[in-house]
């Protein structure tokens, strides 16, 4: 039987768990030291996305791979229902309400997955000559990146579709595309960023760039700053990080939880965390080098290495004043259901086709 594989065992990633481990250990700890109430929730997320992991490690992905433009384009259908049927919270439209069940989906979470996967699949059916993509090929997997950049960017979710919009390009430009077409891509963008900035992006967004390059940064971002600063190099105790306790600083627990981690474990506190992140991303690209001719692994592996990263970095530098305020949280660290489990589900996507590599690898090829 497939489950019982002595495979299974020696091919799963536990390294991966190893390093994943630590952020949602400290993440609860940290939020259940300012709000129990919340600290519960997140264990019910906890859990929920331990169901969803033992749920997706034991799919047959990797069998059904050819059904996953079935699923990219589900996906792009619940993105463009989201303009007829959203709801709008804060002047933005970005979820759906599921009827009888009284919640909501944001589609612009659910579809990454698919979306890596997807590339996975295109790569691995158009694999890359030795000079890297052309500009046909490249014009190929450009359309099934940008469409759901453009419909996300639309909502407005400016942060989450760039992001998107970077993980797919990284991923591209990780399996390799010729040098010619990244330098022309530079130079449009830099002739086109002041029309973009111009004509494309709302008052909002131009407020929160605005806001960046000021000399005085936003409330927010000060309030960040200051806690990062009270820090120092150890940290303090929890009934002495005053930012946090006394509430100025603003969505501790979310969005700015890397400047509370901060106030609590200082200087040094912020280098292991930086650290633990690295040394997972690392693990996640160098899969490049183990698994040279398995494109579904190599574009899966580097696409959700790439998607902590790009979240990673613009959170961290969102809250040090680095980067424009953004709605981007700390990658299975900071309080929330939607994107922990969403991550929880990439990881257990990528340990899946992982531990199965061998084992489905026959009529993988056998369909394709």
């Amino acid at each position: 039987m497939r489950l019982f594989d002595k495979r299974i065992v020696s091919h799963f990633d536990y390294l991966l768990i190893i390093f994943i481990l630590p952020l949602i250990l400290l993440s609860y700890h940290l939020i259940s030291e300012t709000n129990e109430t919340l600290a519960n929730k997140q264990l019910v997320y906890f859990s929920l996305s331990l169901l969803f992991f033992i749920g997706v490690f034991l799919l047959p992905i990797r069998k059904h791979i050819r059904l996953m433009p079935l699923f990219y384009w589900i996906g792009i259908a619940l993105l463009l229902s989201v303009e007829f049927w959203g709801e709008s919270r804060l002047g933005a439209k970005r979820w759906i309400s599921i009827p009888f069940l009284e919640t909501t989906i944001q589609p612009s979470e659910v579809i990454k997955p698919v979306f890596i996967l997807m590339i996975g699949y295109l790569v691995h059916n158009r694999p890359p000559p030795s000079d890297g993509y052309g500009i046909k090929d490249f014009i190929y997997f450009s359309f099934y990146i940008l469409l759901p950049f453009v419909l996300i960017a639309k909502e407005p979710d400016l942060g989450t579709a760039l992001v998107l919009l970077l993980v797919g390009y990284g991923i591209l430009f990780v399996i390799g595309v010729n040098w010619r077409i990244w330098a022309s891509i530079l130079i449009l963008i830099a002739v086109s960023a002041p029309f973009a900035y111009t004509y494309l992006i709302k008052d909002y967004q131009k407020k929160r760039i605005i806001d960046f390059v000021s000399e005085k940064p936003s409330y927010h971002v000060q309030q960040s700053i200051i806690a990062i600063g009270s820090g120092g190099l150890n940290g303090k105790d929890s009934d002495e990080a005053t930012q946090t306790q006394l509430k100025f600083l603003p969505i501790a627990t979310s969005d700015f939880i890397f400047a509370f981690f901060v106030e609590r474990y200082g200087f040094l506190g912020a280098v292991l965390l930086i650290v633990i992140y690295t040394l997972l991303i690392y693990h996640l690209l160098l899969m490049n080098s183990y698994f040279k001719d398995d494109f579904i692994i190599r574009a899966f592996a580097s696409g959700v290495g790439l998607l902590i990263f790009f979240n990673m970095s613009v959170n961290i530098l969102m809250v040090i004043g680095f980067a424009p305020v953004v709605g981007l949280p700390l990658p299975l660290f900071s309080y929330g259901g939607s994107s922990f489990i969403n991550f929880i589900v990439l990881i257990a996507i990528l340990e899946n086709l992982l531990a199965f590599r061998f084992m489905d690898m026959y009529d993988f090829e056998r369909k394709l």
